[in-house]
């Protein structure tokens, strides 16, 4: 009952001008006795604050393809896994945006081999954050968030580059080294890492998504896993429609208890109505409420 509606709004979020993907496991079906089959939400996040998690057997760049393909052309901002990059590298009409909080980490999980050098790196990447902190503070926009990042974050920018060049020059950074792998992470992802400079809209990383993963790896602690792939699928339809919910401060069960009264009789031709966001204006201001809300309140009365 829910899928179409679900539908409407990946459609929506696919016109985004960024569009921001990730993938996250979850364990699915029956793959043998005492073992069970790893397949992953892709979830992707548009321009208009609307989550969905799509779902796939695998984690393949094929379903980068059927996602995507003659749906959505703009900015793509992802994690630095190669098959966002291998996919981005062969479409035209993409530009390829990458995630500093990513970038961060391979840094922090080197500090123990260069704990002096690696803190000047991190202090630069922290300084970019105290940007963004005031671009958010102050609700610079447009071409004004834009010089700002100018003047204030591409220096910055420039300086961790020029740091990770001088730590190339060092006799004892081995091929195995810890840092080596960091440098080599960073470096190769310049251009993407650097996108939002020029381009007000993109955020700095994938923090707002993985935000919305995260009750994901949190059920995961409770009910473990899907006993089939149908089940898997149907969670990441619900769960696109609760973080939805969410990020427009719509209380889930109101908008749910509502839409699956509404939706036996609402037009397929106006689906996209029932999503969150547009539910939101026409009908939030008088939902639809269940028998036994009903009931409690005649008690009430």
């Amino acid at each position: 009952m829910l899928r179409h509606i679900v539908e409407a709004q990946l459609v929506n979020v696919l016109q985004s001008k960024v569009l921001a993907m990730d993938e996250t496991p979850i364990k699915t079906g029956r793959k043998q006795k005492g073992k069970i089959k790893s397949a992953y939400f892709w979830p992707v996040y548009g321009d208009d604050h609307e989550v969905v998690f799509t779902y796939s057997a695998s984690r393949g760049k094929q379903h980068i393809i059927d996602t995507l393909e003659n749906e959505f052309s703009g900015t793509l901002v992802t994690d630095g896994y190669s098959a966002y990059a291998r996919y981005v590298e062969k479409t035209e009409g993409f530009t390829h945006a990458q995630c500093w909080v990513h970038s961060r980490r391979y840094l922090v999980n080197a500090q123990d081999s260069s704990p002096g050098e690696i803190e000047q790196a991190l202090g630069l990447i922290g300084q970019l954050y105290q940007g963004e902190k005031v671009i958010q503070e102050t609700q610079l926009t447009g071409e004004k968030k834009r010089a700002y990042r100018l003047e204030h974050s591409k220096p910055k920018v420039d300086a961790v580059f020029e740091w990770l060049d001088e730590q190339c020059q060092r006799t004892d950074l081995t091929p195995k080294h810890p840092l080596t792998k960091a440098i080599n992470y960073i470096k190769t992802r310049e251009t993407e890492l650097r996108v939002f400079l020029e381009d007000p809209d993109v955020p700095m990383d994938t923090n707002h998504l993985e935000r919305e993963i995260r009750p994901i790896p949190m059920g995961k602690k409770n009910w473990m896993f899907c006993w089939t792939e149908l089940g898997a699928e149907h969670v990441g339809l619900i769960q696109s429609l609760i973080s939805t919910c969410k990020l427009h401060d719509i209380n889930p069960h109101t908008y749910l208890t509502d839409v699956l009264q509404r939706v036996s009789h609402h037009p397929m031709s106006r689906v996209e109505e029932l999503t969150p966001r547009l539910w939101k204006e026409k009908f939030a201001d008088d939902p639809m409420r269940s028998v036994l809300y009903k009931a409690v309140n005649t008690i009430t009365e």
